[in-house]
């Protein structure tokens, strides 16, 4: 008996990590240096006068049972990273680091190949390195076929530009920023109503004539270079959203200071087909839709009146979605 008849492929592993790390490698940022092959941060930070770092983990969830039934592996790894980067920019925190970890029974360096270019594309699009990781090979653990991902995020903020919603006040006005499409929340119940009617590589009227398991596994879009443009700029910002689990409906009541609420106009942004497809297969009550989905946006800003024309302008997607009033 050795570890390769356990189950445990060292050569395989090997081959795998060093795929990754050469995609890896395209996602340094200027500021990235290596020594021996370490990859390290020489940055001075000196444009910042009291620098935080801020922090933030998290999946994919259950989207991953569609990559792997219908054997794409390519755009999972978009939506690990846009998960917690997203987290980050809610706070006003720019991503510079994403470090991720992929377990599953049985390393395939193909598909982990497959896996890391969409981890390398998602830091691509939110200008992060990424300088480490780590693939387990757990057999016994894990389905054949399957795996599991998680993913951690370091980024950088001045100590006076935390964004915790402190600032919000009566009159400010929310601005909702599209989503792509269930984004990676919400899983769980769309499987269940969805795949009990129909097939992933069916052709679906209601989505353009799109396969099901296409419009499921559209990436989770990324705001770190929208948020970034307009914090850059000086733009006012009271309060984001990251519309994840528990919908619109949880996620801005809770940046909501004491003594406010924010009224959504909830007919004022276009949902994307898919919630209706869901909601009505699975005879869904409107409320519970807008707790586990994000219904068509990814994103809330809670803004000045001052700041709408300029955000407006500046960030494509944009929509006048609501305002803040007194409880």
């Amino acid at each position: 008996m050795d570890y390769k008849k356990a189950g445990v492929n060292r050569k395989k592993g090997d081959e795998a990590s060093f795929r990754a790390y050469t995609l890896a490698k395209k996602t340094y940022r200027k500021e990235v240096q290596e020594a021996e092959g370490i990859p390290y941060f020489g940055a001075s930070f000196k444009d910042y006068k009291h620098l935080c770092l801020l922090a933030g983990s998290d999946g994919v969830g259950t989207k991953l049972k569609i990559a792997f039934m219908m054997g794409i592996h390519n755009t999972v790894g978009i939506d690990l990273v846009a998960m917690s980067v997203n987290d980050l920019i809610r706070r006003g925190a720019e991503p510079i680091i994403f470090l991720p970890y992929l377990a599953t029974s049985k390393i395939v360096p193909e598909v982990a190949e497959e896996i890391a270019k969409g981890v390398a594309e998602g830091c691509r699009m939110a200008d992060c390195s990424i300088m480490g990781g780590e693939t387990a090979e757990l057999p016994d653990f894990y389905k054949k076929g399957e795996y599991d991902l998680a993913g951690s995020a370091i980024g950088v903020v001045e100590k006076d530009g935390i964004i915790i919603g402190k600032n919000i006040r009566k009159g400010d006005v929310l601005i909702g920023l599209a989503s792509s499409g269930l984004h990676s929340n919400g899983f769980s119940l769309a499987r269940r109503v969805l795949l009990t009617k129909y097939k992933l590589e069916e052709k679906i009227d209601e989505l353009g004539g799109k396969r099901l398991g296409e419009e499921m596994l559209i990436p989770t879009k990324i705001y770190v270079k929208s948020v970034l443009k307009l914090l850059k700029t000086e733009v006012e910002i009271h309060g984001i959203a990251h519309i994840t689990g528990g919908g619109i409906i949880e996620k801005l009541s809770k940046i909501m200071p004491k003594g406010l609420v924010a009224k959504v106009k909830f007919d004022s942004w276009k949902v994307w087909p898919i919630f209706n497809l869901i909601q009505k297969n699975g005879g869904i009550d409107k409320e519970e839709m807008y707790r586990t989905f994000n219904m068509g946006l990814g994103m809330i800003l809670v803004v000045p009146k001052k700041e709408v024309t300029g955000i407006l302008e500046t960030v494509e997607g944009t929509k006048i979605v609501g305002e803040v009033k007194a409880e």
